[in-house]
């Protein structure tokens, strides 16, 4: 006997993952987190027994539900699953799975579609942002077909266009949690930023490399790994993280002038293992540090004119667009707002299944409220 849980597998942006709604769920955390992890196979290395794909990018999990603020249509949980730990963090935010809420959302009728254009306001829990998401609902129903493309995912999709609204310092408390625009760490010179997502921004050059590696040959480069985990565990308690050995933050980048036409070369971890491509919250951060004069990014981006800026931030798999609109004050800019296009995809429909040793099905968040 097994218990059957409601899912949907969705992708978003160039992540993949389940998505649960909350009260489908158990109501205690650390019987919940057990239950991702018996879904998701972890740990272990395959994630043979259960959906996850043995990588970080497609062992995350989103729980919506109702909102908890009078300002937003939804609440939106992320839950990054550890592929070879028995570790379920929430932790961080992740701007790919929250392309896949507003859809989700409105085709499990937690919200109404408003015509051929929904507009979907996200309470972002993790870190109590909100983000307001534009998708196309002809007829009042989800499109995901459409022109719109975006690096790391094959084909084209309907455009899913979002605004994260005044990230700065969701989890850190400052943009720059330490009050300077760089400072050294193991002898590197480093930015921490937190403009929606925790980074350690480094320019490769210092490191020894050139900013310019394969996603493979960054992963099989033990020494540059150890060197990268001791400035982030060392990151950590500067950037009012505290300990972060057990944290998917902050995320760790490598930098070098672009080679493509955009505005800086990426190069990331998510936090131990290096990305394909780059992370929605995380790339808002670094084309924020792109705008700041005396980050480790600011002396190698190549920045258009206007207080209206498209970021191209170039990564191993293609181009992140980020727009930011900016103020000054003072010759210190301000980021007004930040906007960003993704596209997602509903995958599969059904239940996932989980031993019923884990979990009996009893005790969701449902039921726990109406008790």
């Amino acid at each position: 006997m097994q218990t059957k849980i409601p899912c949907v597998l969705m992708r978003g942006g160039t992540s993949k993952g389940p998505f649960f709604l909350a009260s489908d769920l158990p109501a205690d955390t650390a019987l919940r987190d057990a239950v991702l992890l018996a879904a998701m196979g972890s740990p272990d290395n395959r994630q043979i027994d259960g959906v996850g794909g043995a990588d970080p990018l497609t062992s995350k999990v989103a729980i919506v539900g109702p909102p908890t603020r009078d300002d937003c249509d939804v609440d939106y949980l992320f839950a990054q699953v550890v592929v070879d730990e028995a570790t379920v963090d929430v932790s961080p935010n992740c701007g790919n799975m929250l392309a896949g809420i507003a859809p989700f959302a409105v085709e499990q009728g937690l919200f109404e579609a408003q015509g051929d254009e929904t507009t979907v306001r996200i309470h972002m829990v993790n870190s109590g942002d909100r983000a307001i998401a534009r998708i196309q609902t002809p007829g009042g129903e989800v499109e995901y077909e459409g022109d719109a493309t975006i690096d790391g995912v094959p084909g084209s999709s309907a455009p899913i266009w979002i605004d994260v609204e005044d990230p700065s310092g969701s989890f850190c408390g400052a943009l720059l949690p330490t009050g300077n625009p760089s400072d050294v760490i193991d002898g590197i010179e480093c930015t921490l930023m937190d403009n929606g997502m925790p980074v350690v921004a480094m320019r490769a050059a210092d490191l020894g490399r050139t900013g310019y590696e394969t996603r493979d040959e960054l992963n099989a480069d033990e020494e540059l790994k150890a060197r990268l985990e001791s400035i982030r565990l060392k990151a950590g308690h500067l950037m009012n993280l505290d300990d972060v050995t057990d944290k998917v933050v902050p995320k760790m980048f490598l930098l070098a002038p672009p080679r493509a036409g955009g505005a800086i070369c990426t190069r990331s971890y998510i936090p131990k293992v290096a990305h394909a491509s780059v992370g929605v919250l995380a790339a808002v951060t670094v084309a924020t540090a792109c705008v700041m004069p005396g980050t480790a990014a600011y002396d190698l981006a190549v920045r258009p004119e206007g207080s209206r800026k498209l970021l191209m931030l170039e990564h191993p798999t293609g181009d992140f667009p980020v727009e930011l609109e900016l103020s000054w004050l003072d010759d210190s800019p301000t980021i007004e707002r930040a906007a960003l296009l993704r596209t997602a995809r509903r995958l599969f429909e059904g239940v996932i299944l989980v031993p019923r040793s884990v979990w009996d099905g009893k005790a969701t968040e449902l039921e726990t409220a109406s008790a």
